[in-house]
């Protein structure tokens, strides 16, 4: 029975990376001795952490900009 293997996340990150470049899934996999599958399912979870992270900075940028026109409102209605 084949052992199970696990990959770092700095690792996963690479190979995503590399995809990203242009490189093939069937290149990858052969270089890196792990299935286009796998690649494909790293690479999908990249993608979805990039998107959170953009989300994210939208948020936190929305946060902001509302603390900035409460802070505002507070200062004129203190006068």
């Amino acid at each position: 029975m084949a052992k199970h293997r696990t990959h770092s996340v700095e690792f996963k990150r690479q190979v995503s990376q590399e995809y990203f470049g242009g490189e093939t899934l069937h290149a990858l996999s052969k270089r890196h001795d792990i299935s286009r599958n796998l690649i494909r399912i790293w690479v999908e979870k990249f993608q979805a952490g990039a998107a959170a992270a953009d989300l994210l900075q939208a948020y936190e940028a929305r946060i902001a900009a509302l603390e900035r026109l409460s802070a505002n409102k507070l200062w004129n209605w203190s006068f």
